[in-house]
């Protein structure tokens, strides 16, 4: 639907500007009287060989151009120039068969075969640039594409990628409980189940609610706090009016899962704060945590969800947001900043 617009739109213009050049000539004669044979000699019938150029050459030739026929088209387009001005030349004699010949006064007839060749030589020109314009509009468009097609397709592998490494994380927690609590790891399988649900039917989707989001957030947080002790306090901070707002799913969660990995210690007082604020056009998540750092023995977590994080915002949110990760005091503060608008 639209090539074809395009193309109407392409004929409406063309034929808006020959209908222009057509009556120009007519136009400056407005007032006085219309010399209609003079017209059609000098004007009409000059505009009749250019567009036959023009359009023999924006329809055929110049696709022998690109497609490395170069000789050929420089000899039709040779040919074709020196038969039109031939033509020419036989019909003003048919047209003034007894106009006086004034050498003295008329330049010499190489001269002004030399003239026409470099007049019909421009819609030559103007034919080889709009078909140059349009190869590389064509190439940026495929350009675009293969690009679009590249960013889907890596935006879904960050998504696979990032479904197992949650379910892993989940796994290992609820595993930690089956021994000392096993009531706990059934309550734990069943929150799975629920968090497992929206990962089937919810983030198949290029955006999802903030709703859903803070809610699926809520579910997991419930979920990772049943393994915990009395030493490690979890905070949560989420707005209970929340406007009617988009995300990427499961944009937050690496950094929750982070937290909750690098922020307990079976032996220390540990605390864990999830806060997340929206203003007027920017929705801030933050989460902070006591600072535990793991072994390189402790394989608890594979290691990717914030490198996985940081190539879904720049692919999804380009200029559109804000990461930062520090030690302050002993927490590590992780903050992320989209823009909305």
């Amino acid at each position: 639907m639209i090539n074809l617009k395009n193309k109407n739109l392409e004929i409406s213009l063309h034929l808006l500007i020959w209908l222009v050049l057509f009556f120009l000539p007519a136009a400056f004669t407005i007032g006085s009287e219309t010399d209609w044979n003079g017209i059609f000699r000098h004007f009409w019938l000059q505009l009749i060989f250019l567009a036959a150029i023009f359009y023999l050459n924006y329809s055929v030739l110049v696709k022998w151009l690109f497609d490395d026929k170069k000789i050929w088209f420089f000899i039709a387009n040779a040919v074709l120039l020196i038969l039109l001005i031939y033509v020419k030349g036989q019909i003003f004699e048919w047209l003034e068969p007894d106009r006086p010949k004034m050498p003295g006064r008329r330049p010499p007839e190489a001269l002004r075969y030399f003239f026409d060749f470099l007049i019909y030589l421009i819609p030559v020109a103007f034919s080889i640039a709009i078909n140059a314009s349009k190869k590389m509009q064509k190439a940026e468009e495929m350009k675009i594409e293969a690009d679009n097609i590249k960013l889907q397709s890596e935006l879904q592998h960050l998504k696979y990628q990032l479904q197992p490494h949650f379910f892993f994380n989940s796994l290992n927690n609820i595993y930690s409980l089956i021994d000392f609590d096993s009531e706990k790891a059934k309550q734990s399988i069943h929150s799975l189940s629920k968090l497992m649900r929206h990962l089937l039917y919810k983030t198949d989707v290029e955006k999802i609610s903030l709703s859903e989001e803070i809610d699926f957030l809520n579910k997991y947080i419930e979920l990772m706090s049943l393994r915990l002790n009395d030493k490690t306090k979890v905070y949560t901070n989420f707005p209970t009016q929340i406007p009617n707002l988009e995300v990427a799913p499961l944009l937050f969660i690496s950094i929750v899962e982070n937290a909750f990995k690098h922020g307990v210690s079976a032996t220390q007082p540990s605390d864990i704060h999830f806060k997340m604020e929206i203003l007027e056009d920017e929705i801030q998540f933050t989460a902070s945590n006591s600072n535990f750092p793991k072994t390189d023995s402790d394989k608890s977590g594979s290691g990717i969800g914030v490198e996985n994080l940081k190539k879904r915002l720049n692919l999804l949110y380009p200029e559109k947001h804000e990461f930062h990760y520090c030690l302050n005091d002993g927490m590590y503060i992780a903050e992320v900043k989209l823009k909305t608008k």
